[in-house]
């Protein structure tokens, strides 16, 4: 008998202990990398710095939000 209720009781914190994993799983949402697409550009300043007088250089590369126009802008010409 009493191993009995001590299975049962193991059984009941197992699966308490699953559901509350499982729910905490639905409660604690990730946030999405990225942005939303839309129109623009995204601008990133990718610029180097040498550390002495005079080095380095500065770009500024600009990535499209939509995704269509990204791939076209990333796709090989022919």
């Amino acid at each position: 008998m009493d191993l009995a209720i001590g299975i049962a009781g193991i059984l009941a914190v197992v699966m308490l202990v699953a559901f509350l994993a499982r729910s905490r799983e639905k409660l604690d949402q990730k946030p999405k990398r990225g942005i939303h697409p839309g129109r623009g550009d995204q601008m990133i300043n990718a610029s180097y710095d040498s550390g002495g007088p005079g080095g380095g250089h500065g770009t500024i590369v600009r990535v499209p939000k939509d995704p269509q126009e990204y791939t076209k802008a990333m796709s090989p010409k022919k």
